[in-house]
C-alpha cells in the first residue's frame, strides 16, 4: 500500500449512509483480499459492482473497498444505484410499488449505462455523472460531472446491478450474501424509525424482497460474479468460493 492515498470522489447525493465502524481483523483481511483481487484486474479504469439483497451490507463494503483502493494509490469514484432512480413525479406512468414493478421500473437503466458506467470504462470519456437524481430532494444532478482518471476505479453499490441491461459493463462483480429473512430484519431496523415498523416490514418483504426474487430467477446474477461475501456476521464475513 502507498503512504499517500489517492482521492475518493463521492456522489453529491444527500442520501448518504455513514462510513462503517472500525473493522475487525477478520473483516479487514477480507476487504484487503478483495482489494488485491480488484487491483489485479488491470491498471486501466475499472468498474466494480457490489450487489446483493437490500440491507445486506453493500454500501458499507463499497465504502471499505473505496478506502483500501485509494490507499493503494488508485483514484476512486464512489456511486450508488439508489441515485439513479426514476423520479417519483412519473410514478403514475408505471408500476414501481409491487415487487416485479420495482425491479422492472424503479431504475433509469439508460442513464446508468450512458452517464455512469460507459464513461468510467477503459475506453470511456472519463466524464462521469455519479448522481442522476437525489432520492430525497428529487433534484437532478446531471450537470455535476466528475472526471475519471485513466487508472480510476469506480465502485458502485446497488440492487440489481448485474441485470442483463447492465451486466456487460462491469469489470469486477461482488455479491454480498445474507439470508432473505436477515435482509428483512436489517431493513426494518434501518428504516423502521422513518417508515414505522409495520410499514417498513411490508416495504422490505412485499416490495424489495419480492423484487429480488424476480431478479434472481430471471437474471441469475450469482452465476457470473467474481466473489461472494457471506455478510451474515459483519465482524466475521467469509469469502465464499465462486
Amino acid at each position: 500500500m502507498k503512504d499517500t492515498p489517492a482521492p475518493v470522489r463521492h456522489s453529491v447525493s444527500t442520501w448518504q449512509q455513514p462510513l462503517p465502524p472500525p473493522a475487525s481483523a477478520t473483516r479487514t483481511a477480507l476487504v484487503d483480499d478483495l482489494t488485491n483481487r480488484i487491483l489485479a484486474s488491470g491498471p486501466a479504469r475499472l468498474r466494480v459492482g457490489v450487489d446483493g439483497l437490500t440491507a445486506a451490507g453493500k454500501t458499507s463494503l463499497g465504502h471499505e473497498l473505496a478506502q483500501r483502493v485509494a490507499a493503494a494509490g488508485r483514484p476512486v469514484l464512489r456511486a450508488s444505484l439508489d441515485d439513479f432512480k426514476r423520479p417519483w413525479s412519473e410514478r403514475h406512468q408505471y408500476d414501481r410499488t409491487s415487487g416485479p414493478g420495482y425491479y422492472r421500473n424503479a431504475f433509469d437503466l439508460s442513464a446508468i449505462r450512458t452517464l455512469l458506467l460507459e464513461p468510467a470504462g477503459p475506453a470511456g470519456s472519463g466524464a462521469c455523472v455519479l448522481c442522476l437524481r437525489d432520492p430525497l430532494t428529487q433534484r437532478a444532478h446531471t450537470d455535476v460531472v466528475t472526471p475519471s482518471p485513466p487508472d480510476a476505479v469506480l465502485i458502485v453499490d446497488g440492487v440489481f446491478a448485474f441485470r442483463p441491461e447492465l451486466d456487460d459493463l462491469w469489470d469486477y462483480r461482488i455479491w454480498v450474501e445474507v439470508a432473505a429473512e436477515l435482509s428483512v430484519r436489517r431493513g426494518v431496523a434501518r428504516d423502521g424509525d422513518r417508515e414505522g415498523v409495520a410499514a417498513a416490514e411490508a416495504l422490505h418483504r412485499d416490495r424489495y424482497l419480492a423484487a429480488q426474487r424476480v431478479y434472481l430467477a430471471e437474471a441469475d446474477p450469482l452465476s457470473r460474479v467474481d466473489a461472494i461475501v457471506d455478510n451474515t456476521d459483519f465482524a466475521r464475513p467469509r469469502l465464499l468460493s465462486t
